[in-house]
């Protein structure tokens, strides 16, 4: 087929690298803008934009989609279908009705659980032991058009974000490319208006850890916001960024330093698996004690 491909992060490469090992037509890529990064600010592609550039592909990095230039000019690509992962622009009807067979959306949860942006992080911090992956027929509300294929993935126990994200980034690249073979005989399923939840953006006030909660509440708020933007404690007065977790037994004032990396919580107590301090590296927790002295107590 002829494709439009939209997405930005790297969650959304192993699919474009899909689709062009399956033989279809890269009509175009769209990505978000160049965004300043690094200690020097300098305008960085996204890693969509800049697979694709590598690939010869054309790149176009529109900030919205809402003008009659902009559509036209997508309109114009002549496409048979547009395929949309983690894009981060609205597409709004006019887009969505250009492509010959629509538009179709890779969306990293079993819809209509976890809606919106962030479902990896949401599972992980909600705790639940199922996600995986649906091709969606878009249309113009949130993630909720009708459904042509999915595959479910347990969640391993103590399996960070980052982790469920590479897995479910391969998952998604073969399901689409099956969907694109077998669209003519897929049919499309209504999503359910039982079971919606929302999978809000994360935001960063969300990182500070609460010992006060149950072991079980901290540990999946520490795999789920691994490894961005991380949760993260005081330790003295540094910040320390704390990156993998498991619960274990325990028992202590929340915030309590019981033994080695293990703190604990209202109800229990966590094991630090992987920490980063400031202007360093993320290691194991083992190697960050070997300069950080966690003292009794750490908020």
């Amino acid at each position: 087929m002829r494709v439009i491909f939209m997405g930005t992060p790297d969650f959304s490469v192993p699919v474009l690298d899909a689709l062009i090992a399956a033989g279809h037509e890269i009509a175009a890529v769209y990505s978000q803008p160049p965004r300043p990064a690094g200690r020097g600010k300098k305008e960085r592609p996204s890693p969509v934009h800049a697979r694709a550039a590598a690939l010869g592909l054309t790149v176009k990095v529109p900030t919205s989609l809402r003008t009659t230039d902009a559509q036209a000019e997508f309109m114009a690509l002549q496409a048979d279908v547009a395929v949309v992962v983690a894009y981060g622009l609205i597409l709004p009807q006019e887009i969505l009705d250009a492509p010959h067979r629509g538009c179709l959306n890779i969306h990293a949860s079993l819809l209509p659980r976890w809606r919106g942006a962030a479902p990896l992080h949401r599972a992980i911090m909600a705790g639940d032991q199922e996600t995986g992956v649906c091709i969606m027929q878009m249309e113009a509300g949130l993630d909720t058009g009708p459904v042509l294929l999915r595959e479910g993935a347990d969640i391993a126990p103590n399996e960070t974000t980052g982790a469920l994200h590479d897995r479910l980034s391969q998952m998604g690249a073969k399901l689409i490319v099956t969907a694109l073979d077998q669209l003519d005989d897929l049919q499309p399923i209504q999503q359910s208006d039982e079971g919606v939840t929302y999978a809000a953006k994360i935001d960063k006030a969300e990182a500070r850890i609460n010992w006060s909660r149950p072991a079980s509440e901290v540990a999946a708020q520490i795999n789920g916001l691994s490894p961005f933007p991380g949760a993260w404690c005081l330790v003295a007065d540094e910040r320390v960024k704390l990156l993998g977790a498991s619960v274990t037994d325990g028992a202590g004032a929340p915030g309590t330093v019981l033994e080695g990396f293990t703190i604990a919580c209202a109800d229990g107590a966590v094991e630090i698996t992987k920490a980063q301090r400031a202007g360093k590296k993320p290691m194991p927790a083992a190697q960050v004690l070997l300069g950080l002295d966690l003292g009794q107590e750490i908020a």
